[in-house]
């Protein structure tokens, strides 16, 4: 018990010299929380989210914290948030499948449950799944063995044998272009020239022995629009567009998830000129070197396989992909030939919030709004974020006209007041990316992250 108290007394001095520090305030909570005393940990979780709102290591051990003094639904509330944030912790989708177990949400829970484990497999657990009729992956199934694996860690799919329905993806054929893409001229030209102009004119290309199509990776802060310029790509080539999430991909099943990236890639072929967008690609390419599972390394070893076109012709194909964290790519994913061509999109210039302001405000009330005099205020903020601005002004809008009975248009005051509360969520991954463009930039890949923030 001394060793205990110690313990607590060391902590609690360290907190107090390093207040905003997270993950300290965390193991903190978490020591109260092993000796019982879940009130003082909430309230230490608590005061910590007043100083950095936006902390997630906080909010998971809080949603933990209200499990236990069984206030289910609002552990449930930080969590739901907590896993459809991109690139997500599986910690947190195990934690989360416990949480809607307990409310009795068994479909729910066993999906989120697969997901972590997808992800982590070392995060199995047999009471969990077992309490969830989740089947472990080492339970046999006819396509469910150790695959069947060449020199290359290449799966070899099997031809007449039972395996896992193949994903269906749905077929989009999207309905604008550039045109539609406020400001970004800059990418805009990198992409037609390196993209675009490739399709349009295959006949110049084959001439001198280029094949139609390649790879293309985009990265940056989230809520910057890659989806959408990805979109916006496809619409300008003509081309059918087929969206890859996670869940198209990733099964619980050895040798599933290969398989199942096959088949996407093999639809693609078949409906060659069309763009396949896997977002989120870092999860599906994490770097080798710190996956412990050898069936994480496999889906990696397919996926490179896929891009190189050794199982089927990739002509014709655009393979485009985003990711928030290209850091966190295998290395391998950057060779010629595959994502070697890396496009950095930027948090939206002055044109493109100007357009994103006036597209977000159309059809809400209004008189003579400055989007010019808003654009030049958010700097390096989101399309997310402005969108947070205006939907922000937008309910405080309707909270004064139930007060005072008389709806009343927004105005660019209401905005501007409304921008002194939000602030731009990109400040933190720029954070990170700084440091990886001045201490990790072999090759001067993130030379473009360098230039943005005027490191030279």
């Amino acid at each position: 018990m001394f060793e205990q108290d110690e313990t607590l007394n060391a902590l609690r001095e360290a907190l107090e010299l390093s207040p905003e520090n997270g993950i300290l305030r965390s193991q903190f909570a978490r020591l109260l929380m092993t000796r019982g005393r879940l009130e003082e940990a909430e309230t230490l979780l608590r005061e910590g989210l007043a100083r950095c709102a936006t902390s997630e290591v906080l909010q998971a051990t809080l949603a933990e914290c209200y499990r236990k003094l069984g206030n289910t639904s609002a552990a449930l509330v930080i969590l739901e948030d907590l896993v459809k944030r991109p690139n997500c912790k599986p910690e947190y989708l195990i934690q989360y499948a416990r949480l809607l177990l307990l409310k009795g949400q068994l479909s729910e829970a066993a999906q989120a449950y697969q997901r972590g484990i997808a992800r982590k497999p070392e995060l199995a657990d047999p009471d969990l799944a077992a309490a969830l009729d989740v089947r472990p992956t080492g339970e046999s199934e006819p396509w469910q063995d150790e695959p069947d694996v060449d020199e290359q860690g290449r799966i070899r799919i099997p031809v007449g044998e039972s395996r896992p329905e193949d994903p269906i993806l749905e077929m989009e054929k999207p309905d604008l272009g550039f045109k539609d893409v406020g400001g970004m001229d800059d990418l805009k030209k990198q992409i037609r020239l390196k993209i675009i102009e490739p399709m349009k004119h295959p006949e110049v290309y084959k001439a001198y022995g280029k094949t139609v199509g390649g790879s293309l990776l985009m990265y940056g802060p989230p809520g910057c629009g890659k989806t959408y310029l990805a979109r916006a790509t496809a619409g300008e080539i003509d081309a059918a567009f087929y969206s890859v999430g996670l869940h198209d991909v990733l099964d619980m099943y050895i040798g599933a998830s290969e398989q199942r990236l096959h088949a996407l890639f093999e639809n693609a072929r078949e409906h060659a000129p069309c763009v396949l967008f896997f977002d989120e690609v870092d999860a599906l390419g994490s770097s080798r070197a710190d996956l412990k599972a050898s069936s994480g390394r496999h889906l990696i070893n397919q996926f490179l396989s896929e891009l190189d076109g050794i199982d089927g012709v990739n002509d014709g194909i655009l393979i485009l992909a985003a990711t928030n964290a290209p850091w966190h790519l295998d290395p391998a994913f950057r060779r010629p030939g595959r994502f070697d061509r890396l496009l950095f999109v930027p948090p939206p210039d002055i044109e493109a919030r100007m357009a994103i302001l006036r597209v977000l405000l159309r059809g809400k009330p209004q008189v003579d709004i400055d989007c010019d005099a808003i654009a030049k205020k958010t700097e390096k903020f989101s399309g997310a974020d402005l969108k947070a601005i205006v939907d922000q002004a937008v309910e405080d809008k309707l909270e004064q006209a139930l007060a005072k009975g008389v709806p009343e248009p927004l105005t660019t005051k209401d905005l501007l007041h409304t921008l002194k509360q939000v602030k731009p969520s990109t400040a933190q991954w720029f954070a990170s990316a700084r440091n990886y463009a001045l201490y990790a930039n072999e090759g001067g890949i993130y030379d473009e992250i360098i230039d943005y923030l005027k490191l030279k």
